[in-house]
């Protein structure tokens, strides 16, 4: 059985809150237009259609849509070794949906890193605290109205925060520009849209002098 054909089985099962499957570089995705069902629609892809295995769960800020964030969850069999991606989205007024905990105990790290990134909370967690930030910390990082440089944030006796001095530099990824080689972090050149040719775009002679190879960050040993 393929990815499609399990996939529409879970589109005949649920109906009309599931979309039709999408199909995207040989990639099967579904979307739940219901995230309150979410556990249940992954209890029978679990039972009934052999996802056994839960690969990650991840999410996505649709800043300035509503809703404004999506949450994904990809899925693995590991007897049909087939894939399915199953998206929901949730507002940020709401900005929580049922756990899956209960389904693969392994949700249990991915949604507390979703929860402390993304600020997206699931009822019924066993353990829903932050997983990478410490305890008390305000903000949601992942979050694209997050600054890149961070923001200052200070708990008494237990951490503090400081913006990084990010914002401009070498190895920033900016918007816009013309082409994708003007906006990779490692070779634009700060404030324009130049790109240092001894980089990774052209082969470096000091790199191929120094070892023998024209690729590295820099000259790894002398050639004897």
């Amino acid at each position: 059985m393929t990815s499609l054909e399990l996939a529409q089985k879970l589109k005949a099962q649920f109906g009309e809150i599931i979309s039709e499957p999408g199909e995207f570089r040989g990639e099967i995705a579904l979307t739940l237009l219901n995230c309150e069902r979410i556990a249940e629609v992954c209890a029978f892809a679990k039972k009934e259609l052999g996802f056994d295995y839960l690969v990650d769960v991840s999410s996505l800020d649709n800043y300035g849509d509503d809703p404004r964030f999506t949450v994904v969850y990809h899925l693995y069999g590991i007897k049909h070794r087939c894939y399915l991606r199953l998206k929901t989205d949730v507002s940020e007024e709401k900005s929580e949906l049922p756990t899956v905990t209960k389904v693969w105990r392994t949700a249990d790290w991915h949604e507390r890193e979703i929860y402390d990134m993304m600020g997206i909370r699931f009822s019924g967690h066993p353990d829903l605290r932050r997983i990478l930030m410490w305890d008390g910390y305000p903000y949601f990082p992942l979050r694209k109205d997050f600054p890149l440089a961070g923001k200052p944030s200070e708990l008494p006796d237990v951490a503090f925060t400081k913006p990084a001095p990010l914002e401009g530099g070498p190895f920033v990824t900016v918007a816009g520009g013309k082409d994708a080689i003007s906006r990779e972090p490692r070779v634009r050149i700060p404030e324009t849209d130049s790109v240092e040719l001894n980089n990774r775009i052209e082969r470096r002679d000091d790199i191929r002098k120094a070892h023998g190879e024209s690729f590295g960050p820099g000259p790894k040993e002398t050639n004897k």
